[in-house]
């Protein structure tokens, strides 16, 4: 396929995939069962968090991560004791455990009382900017080392795949009804596109990637491709790639 008829195709399965029918079987629905504002951006971002091997098992583990929370997760993080945080440390979500949990409810309620809240935690003018502030400001204090792993740092070249697609469903405005889009410090022209197994393979079918390795190198690499069919929403091609991917095995 010439360009074209690459970005022709990409954007049929954007349109397929993009759609309110997507949002049960993904993690994304986690989230989706809130309305205020910080429970809907500190339940994605915690199911975003753990959103690595099975989908039915990330669903599953983030719903009981929220339910450990009495499903008020801002009011948990603000305004929670030692006491409240001792119900986390019997979550495990693969090499994900209670003591992390608690780590990051520390590092959130520090994030909300002293930073303004995770939208202006991700603070750049670009997605890898914004997510090298955030880390930054994430990791200060007493957050306990181990747990630093399971926060992705562009500047040692991870692809960053689960705090990209936490930026996608905050940032992206559509209304298409899946994206939340209640932010506004990052435009979805910023955003970089999720890069895991799957969208990497289709990427590399496609012939959008050369890159072996699933990098910050080539996150870069393909998102200036992406930029290339829509400037202005690039990383809405994420839904074909990952669609094509799991669902088409392409």
């Amino acid at each position: 396929m010439n360009p074209a008829e690459i970005k022709d195709f990409l954007e049929e399965k954007y349109d397929l995939y993009n759609r309110v029918s997507f949002i049960e079987t993904d993690p994304i629905s986690v989230p989706h069962r809130f309305s205020k504002k910080e429970d809907i951006e500190i339940s994605a971002f915690l199911t975003a968090t753990i959103a690595w091997g099975n989908r039915t098992s990330i669903i599953k583990n983030a719903t009981r991560l929220m339910n450990l929370m009495s499903d008020e997760p801002y009011e948990f993080i603000t305004k929670g004791t030692s006491r409240d945080h001792k119900k986390l440390e019997t979550f495990v979500h693969r090499t994900f455990n209670g003591g992390d949990a608690i780590g990051f409810t520390r590092s959130l309620k520090n994030i909300y009382t002293k930073h303004g809240g995770l939208e202006k935690a991700f603070n750049g003018n670009d997605a890898r900017q914004a997510i090298i502030h955030f880390r930054k400001l994430f990791l200060a204090g007493e957050f306990p080392k181990r747990a630093h792993k399971h926060v992705s740092d562009p500047e040692a070249n991870s692809s960053a795949k689960r705090l990209n697609m936490f930026l996608r469903w905050m940032v992206r405005k559509d209304k298409r009804g899946v994206d939340f889009g209640i932010w506004n410090n990052l435009s979805a022209s910023a955003l970089s596109c999720p890069l895991d197994v799957h969208s990497g393979n289709v990427a590399r079918k496609l012939k959008l990637l050369k890159r072996k390795q699933n990098d910050w190198k080539a996150v870069e690499e393909l998102d200036r491709k992406l930029r290339s069919f829509d400037p202005g929403d690039p990383v809405k091609y994420d839904f074909a790639l990952f669609g094509l991917g799991v669902f088409e095995k392409f």
